[in-house]
């Protein structure tokens, strides 16, 4: 686990304010990129975008939300979200940026402040959020929804990198490009033993779907080392896997057969002598390094995957036993990685006052793992439970596989 993980959801105040300090930085960062890559800012309405200007906005509505405009802020996770708040800052911004009120296709029609007039409210909404925690003690109640609001920032940077990365707009820091990964190495044995999910509200911060507690039972089973590789991956493609329904889930063939997917999102066949591989980046058609973590995949790609190779996808029990107690030789962060458990709740759940942050997402979705290169190092925590439906393959989503 990275350092800056155990430090944004365990430091106190000075070390926080940093961490909010280059969370932004980078959410501009990536902001400009949209900026000089897209006039007008404007964006196909697709379910898996938002308007970067409605983006950006909510991202500073968020914190003064929960920071600025929250008179029970010091009371932590188990604040009270329907008590009385302040005024905002811009009058009607409740209108505009509640994720939870504002439906998703209505964001393309709203009367959203311009670039000048948005940064203009982040850069005030920032100053407020750092002075109120300079008056903090390094309390986690106290701190609470100051990490909320920067890890909730961290997760829209991450968003905002692969919707780039769908409308072709180049981001070029080398923090977020995907890095080569060595031959895999020997698969992880375990034997058959109980693993705790979940744990009582921990010390430090902790979202309300990783808190209470679920026993199971793994049977004894072997895990891969690291993600599946493209150069592990292709083979399948090649020899057809994308024609065969016997490698497919029905619901994952009604998903290949409705998108007409013959191979990945973002890759083609080469042209001309060797007839490898291209990967779609920054605008361009690239030849493909194999040795890159197989991403942007479907749960149903994932599954399909793992039938043709006679393997299965790990539960979400299996991964995290193999994280935390084989740190040295199990490697994650390249690629979220799809399990086979659905995302649910631990017994013991309590919903945190962000109710929309899990609640509405217990429907049958499943559990990701991990972290990709496009993830904000605070984001890689190992008891981090993301959560996906099962078709998107904008999300920098691969697998690692289990057997017996």
């Amino acid at each position: 686990m990275p350092a800056e993980a155990r430090h944004a959801r365990e430091s106190g105040a000075e070390v926080l304010a940093g961490a909010l300090r280059a969370s932004r930085a980078d959410t501009l960062a990536t902001f400009a990129a949209y900026e000089a890559a897209l006039p007008g800012l404007a964006v196909p309405l697709r379910t898996e975008l938002n308007p970067p200007l409605w983006e950006l906005g909510h991202i500073g509505w968020f914190q003064e939300y929960w920071i600025g405009r929250n008179t029970v802020r010091g009371d932590g996770h188990r604040a009270d979200p329907e008590a009385r708040r302040h005024a905002p800052r811009r009058a009607g911004a409740d209108a505009l940026y509640n994720s939870s009120r504002v439906p998703h296709d209505s964001r393309w029609s709203l009367p959203l402040p311009d670039a000048q007039a948005t940064r203009a409210d982040l850069a005030a909404q920032q100053a407020q959020s750092l002075r109120l925690l300079e008056d903090l003690s390094d309390d986690d109640a106290a701190l609470y929804f100051h990490r909320l609001a920067l890890l909730h920032e961290d997760m829209h940077h991450e968003a905002a990198l692969y919707m780039a990365r769908g409308l072709d707009i180049a981001v070029t820091d080398p923090r977020w490009q995907a890095r080569p990964l060595p031959e895999p190495g020997a698969q992880l044995a375990f034997d058959a033993a109980p693993w705790s999910l979940g744990a009582a509200h921990p010390g430090g911060f902790a979202f309300d779907n990783e808190v209470g507690h679920l026993e199971v039972r793994t049977a004894g089973f072997r895990i891969d080392a690291q993600v599946v590789r493209w150069a592990e991956y292709l083979p399948f493609v090649e020899a057809g896997g994308y024609d065969e329904p016997r490698f497919w889930s029905p619901a994952g063939w009604a998903w290949r057969e409705k998108q007409g997917a013959s191979s990945p999102r973002y890759l083609q066949r080469a042209q001309g002598e060797g007839h490898g591989w291209q990967c779609r980046h920054h605008g361009r058609w690239t030849p493909l390094d194999p040795r890159l973590a197989a991403c942007h995949l479907t749960q149903h790609e994932a599954e399909a995957w793992c039938r043709w190779a006679g393997r299965r996808l790990p539960s979400e029990a299996e991964w995290e036993r193999a994280a935390l107690t084989r740190p040295e030789a199990f490697a994650w962060g390249e690629a979220w990685e799809w399990t086979a458990t659905p995302f649910q709740p631990f017994a013991g759940f309590e919903p945190h006052p962000y109710r929309d942050y899990s609640v509405p997402w217990f429907d049958g979705r499943h559990v990701l793992r991990g972290a990709s290169f496009m993830t904000q190092p605070r984001m890689k925590h190992p008891r981090y439970r993301n959560f996906f439906q099962a078709h998107r393959n904008d999300v920098p989503a691969g697998f690692r596989t289990c057997a017996a």
